[in-house]
This record gives C-alpha cells, structure tokens and sequence, in this order.
C-alpha cells in the first residue's frame, strides 16, 4: 500500500522532533548527572571541612572520638572515619572495639595521602573494611590526636541519586513527547493542504482550465517554487494560445487553397495534407501520422520528398498524376529548416495551362504550315514576273515585283522558324551527337554571312583555342546556334564594327562566345532577351529579322544540355555566351 505524502512528512517531521527531543533529552541527563555528582562531590568536601572545623574546636578524645564518629555519621547520612597521624583509625562510624582496633592503618590510603597536601581530597575505590564501592572525601584536621578526618558515602546511593535525574529526565521526554507529535502532525497538515492546493490549480490545467488563479502561494520557498512553475504555465498557456490561432489560421488557408500542401515531419511522417492534395493524390486524413511512403503511391513524388527530407533542394518536376494522364501538376517539394525539420510538398494543376500552351502551339504549327503553300505560290509567281519583263514595263513595276519578293522571302523564313520552334516545343527535334570543329563551324558562319557583313563593311574575327576546337554536339544544330548569333550581331552592329566570336574552355566545358559594338541591352531586358518575338525596343526593330532567332538558339541549346546567357561587355556591345558540355 502506497504511503501519502502527508503521512511521509508526518513520519519524517516526528522522526526530527523525536531525534531532536531524544538528544536534547540524553543531553540534559548527562549533564544534569554530572552536575548531580558534582553537588554530591562537593557536599562530601563541605561535610569533611565542617567536621574538621568541629573537631578543632572541641576536646573529644579517647574513646569519646568513636561515639563522635557515630554520631556525625548519623547526621550526615554517611560514613564518618577518624584517623590519627600515624594512620591508626580512632573512629569509625561502622566500627566499635576490637574491631576498631583491628581496622588496618589507613596512612597508606589514596585520600589520606592527597589530604595530607591541605586539599580536600576526593576518592572514588572499593572499600575492603565494608566490602562496598564508596566515594571519599579526606582533609587534615588540627586535633591532638586526629590528623585526617574522612566522610564516605556509597556509591549506590550516588547512584540512586544520580538515577532519580535519570528518571525525571525520561518523564520530562515522555511529556514533551505528545507535544511533538502534535507539532509534527500540524506541521504537516499545514504543509499538505499548502500542496494540495497546489495540486488543484495544477489538476485544473491539467483539464485545460489555464485561468490565473486567485490563490496566495505563500512567501517562502514552496511559494516561490510555485509561483515559477504558475508563471511557466501561464506563459506556455499564452504560446499555445497564439499556436492554436497560427494553427488555425494556417488551416483556413491551406483548405482555400487550389494548391495541394503536404507537410511532412523530421522522422517521414504525414503532419498535415489539405483538401486539394488529399483529392490530387488520392490520400484522406488517416494518412495524418503515418509514413509518406506508406501514403504515397507516385515514386517521382517520393523521390523528391526523400531527397527534401536529407536536406537537399529536389527540382520541381511535371507529373501527370491522374490514371488517364489528362491532367498534370508541378510538384515542389523543399527542406524545414529549423530544429523541427521536415519536407514540404506543393502541387500546382497546370492542366489548363498546358492544354492552353498545346492549343497554341498546334495553332502555331498549323499555321505555320498552311502558309507555306501559298507563299511558295507566290514566291514562283514573284520570280516569273521578274524572269519575263522584257524592259518594256517602268521602274515603278520593277520596285514593286522586288518589294514583293523581298517580303515574301521574309514570311518564309518567319514560317520556318515559328515550324521549328513548334517542333523544338514538342521535343520532335532529335541531336545527332558526334566530335564537331568548332573552329570549321566559324568559318562556314562567317562565309554563309560574307554578304550581309561586306555589305556593311564588317570584319568577323575569330578566335578557337586547341582546347575547345573539339566538342561533342549536333553539327546543323551548332551551325544555326551560332549563325543565328553572329547574324544577330551583323545586323545590331554599327557599319565598318568589328564583331569577334570566340571558343575556350572553362571548368570542363565549351564557351562559345559572340561579342558585337552595337548599343548593348538594358540591364532590365537581359533576362527577356530570348522570349519569342521579344524587342529590347520598337526603335531597334530591324527590317527582314523574324524576332526567333535567339528563342531558337535557347531552344537548341538547352537541347544539347547546355546554357546561353546574355550580358552587356564593359566597352560596349553585348556578349552572347554559350556553354556546351565538353
């Protein structure tokens, strides 16, 4: 049976009292019986200086010394003894006659022989005479015929004596006994109702009853104990209060929103899922706490979560997560960081977007592809007309037949170029990798643009170090990436500029670079710059350029594995960089 705590301090607080009282109680006897023994060593010595002090006054002698031995004796409640100089014992009051006269000499005696100094001696022995332990007091004395005068009192009645402080010292213990008991039971009723007050208030926030309580703790240290622990929960309470309103305000916004979010803690575990992802992949709130992998059926999915949980940055990817793969999402998912840890999710539905950015490039395409016929049909009706004048018709019809031809060469290679944009988008283009020369590549660019650059008055330098003449790509594919560039500088440069284009190798891949002295690009527009029919401005749009050259360059690029990024050079121009891995 399990002892209470207010039965434990009661023991303990009596266990202190007892210890305390018995100790005090053996102190006070101890000391009472020393002071008893004293007062009874003290009165001997007074006794045997009063019976000196009598015996110098008086003239008892012979035999009347006997009978003043008996009767000081009787006086004084002990044994009176008389013993001449030569430590023959005149008087005993134990003692008559012959056997008074047998009674061995007593100058041999320890007391005898400490009074003959002039002190009052004092001697605890065994007496043979009466066959008893008694307690001696001797002193000399200025008689005729006694020297020494001894009082001897025996031990047993010291001992009684001693005893009767013995006992008196137990009755008090015994009567200040309850009185301890009472204390030590007071005590600890005062201390457990003081705990079990403190026990509610605690009971009560244990049933979420966080109300500041009315109740006086008290100023010592149990007081200042349960102030703290008060103080404690009334700042949690206040944490969890702003937790519970955090909490809930986050839910409301997760249940609004079309994304779907799921939280994942340090150890794997479901934490929280919304609506949204609950019908995205196909989970309901029993997932709440179990593991992702037991949750989540998409590996591409779990993968990303693995990968955010470890701490790493996992690339958003595009899932079709529906069976019939009629709708796709984005999943994002990132690392917690903090102490608590953790993975999020995000699940964006682009369905629509991407039925949207398909419609538009079916339409692109279909376009792009209808009007072929007809501006191959004009164009042969173009050069006909200019292959049949005979010189009869005027300038005028001459400028018009070349506008003619001009513009419809322009529509066709806009036509080209949205087709293999089309084809780039639907990833219908494939590479045929093998070793390239980069430095041949430069070469044919520059000659297939000798026109356009002498008609300019151009000078295109080229520079390939040994390390970079070889890479690994797509010849074609490589031959556009750069003419497309080079072209692009020839057309943006000022007349008689010098455009340079470039090959090194950094950091185990291929840079390729083309630098031109135009007007450079606006810090704002060096992002947009490979956009579809993108204008840095309308004052640089140029006559005969289609605006995708560099969204096909980008599109080849990243083809290929690689990157293109445009920058303004610090003397002017931009620089168009592609890296290819090497």
């Amino acid at each position: 049976m399990a002892v209470g705590f207010r039965t434990r301090i009661f023991a303990a607080s009596l266990a202190v009292a007892a210890a305390a009282l018995a100790l005090a109680t053996v102190i006070i006897a101890w000391e009472l019986r020393r002071e008893e023994r004293a007062f009874i060593e003290q009165r001997l010595r007074d006794q045997t200086r009063l019976i000196a002090e009598l015996l110098s006054s008086g003239a008892t002698t012979g035999a009347d010394l006997e009978g003043e031995a008996d009767r000081l004796a009787e006086l004084l409640q002990a044994r009176v003894t008389l013993i001449a100089a030569d430590g023959r014992v005149a008087g005993d009051s134990t003692l008559d006659g012959a056997d008074l006269a047998a009674m061995e000499n007593h100058s041999t005696r320890p007391e005898v022989q400490q009074a003959r100094t002039g002190e009052v001696a004092v001697v605890e022995r065994y007496s043979t005479t009466v066959d008893a332990d008694l307690l001696y007091a001797a002193v000399r004395a200025t008689h005729p015929e006694i020297a020494y005068v001894r009082v001897a009192l025996p031990l047993t009645a010291v001992a009684e004596q001693v005893r009767r402080v013995g006992v008196n010292a137990l009755l008090a213990f015994a009567l200040a006994a309850p009185v301890a008991v009472a204390l030590a039971w007071l005590s600890s009723w005062l201390l457990s109702r003081r705990l079990e007050e403190i026990a509610a208030v605690a009971r009560r926030y244990n049933t979420g009853d966080l109300a500041k309580p009315a109740y006086d703790f008290g100023d010592d240290e149990l007081g200042t104990v349960a102030r703290v622990l008060d103080a404690s929960v009334q700042e949690l309470a206040r944490r969890l209060e702003e937790l519970s309103r955090d909490r809930a305000r986050m839910e409301a916004i997760l249940s609004g929103m079309v994304e779907g979010v799921l939280v994942l803690d340090r150890e794997g575990r479901v934490q929280s899922v919304n609506r949204a992802a609950q019908a995205m992949l196909h989970v309901d709130e029993a997932a709440i706490g179990r593991p992702y992998l037991e949750t989540i059926r998409h590996p591409d999915i779990s993968a990303q979560l693995t990968t955010a949980l470890a701490g790493g940055q996992a690339e958003p990817r595009e899932l079709p997560l529906a069976r019939d793969g009629r709708r796709t999402f984005m999943a994002r998912a990132a690392p917690v960081g903090g102490a608590s840890g953790g993975a999020v999710l995000v699940l964006h539905d682009i369905t629509d977007l991407r039925r949207a950015d398909q419609i538009r490039r079916d339409f692109v395409a279909n376009v792009s592809h209808e009007l072929r016929t007809p501006l191959t049909a004009i164009r042969g009706y173009v050069e006909a007309l200019a292959d049949a004048h005979d010189g009869a018709e005027s300038a005028e019809t001459r400028g018009f037949v070349e506008v003619i031809a001009r513009q419809t060469a322009r529509m066709e290679r806009l036509v080209a170029d949205l087709l293999r944009l089309a084809r780039l988008d639907a990833r219908q283009e494939t590479i045929d990798v093998a070793p390239c020369d980069v430095g041949q590549i430069c070469a044919a660019v520059r000659t297939d643009l000798a026109p356009a650059i002498d008609a300019r008055r151009q000078r295109v330098t080229i520079s390939v170090d040994d390390a970079a003449r070889t890479v690994p790509a797509d010849a074609a594919k490589l031959h556009d990436i750069v003419r497309n560039l080079v072209e692009n500088a020839v057309n943006y440069s000022p007349e008689a500029a010098e455009i340079h284009l470039e090959a090194a190798r950094r950091n185990g891949a291929v840079d390729i670079v083309v630098s031109d002295s135009g007007p450079g690009i606006p810090p704002s527009d060096l992002t947009r710059v490979f956009e579809r029919f993108y204008r840095v401005d309308r004052s640089r749009a140029r006559p005969g350029g289609t605006g995708l050259g560099l969204a096909i360059v980008r599109h080849l690029v990243e083809l290929h594995g690689g990157r293109v990024r445009a920058e303004n050079r610090p003397e002017g121009g931009a620089r168009f960089t592609v890296t290819l891995p090497g």
